[in-house]
């Protein structure tokens, strides 16, 4: 079991992290611009552009139009109005599971890749 399941199956802890990562996410900055948090993930690495490339094509327009309205905001130095910013609830991990699928799989990969055949 993770830390962070292990911390939502708590009442207890639940009721202090939640509150403190919404706060750091707020202090972040990128939810006054727009963006979920899915949308700051550098796009460097192989298994990112692969997740990317299996988002589905409403996903795909959908983070490139916050991605734009965020680079607009950033070289105007401003902000979105208030009523336009991204909300905790609607800050999902839309691309988090994809990538987790693709190491998955890449991990397989590798592992039947360096097998040895053995005889009987």
């Amino acid at each position: 079991m993770s830390l962070a399941n292990y911390i939502k199956g708590s009442s207890f802890l639940k009721k202090i992290f939640v509150p403190l990562g919404n706060a750091y996410a707020n202090a972040a900055g990128y939810r006054k611009l727009g963006l979920r948090y899915d949308d700051i993930i550098a796009e460097e690495s192989d298994v990112v552009r692969e997740a990317l490339r299996r988002l589905s094509e409403k996903e795909t327009y959908d983070r490139a139009y916050r991605l734009r309205v965020a680079m607009q905001c950033s070289l105007s130095h401003t902000e979105l109005p208030k009523d336009k910013w991204t909300k905790p609830e609607e800050d999902i991990r839309y691309l988090q599971p994809i990538i987790d699928q693709v190491e998955s799989e890449v991990a397989e990969r590798a592992k039947f890749d360096t097998l040895k055949p053995t005889r009987n």
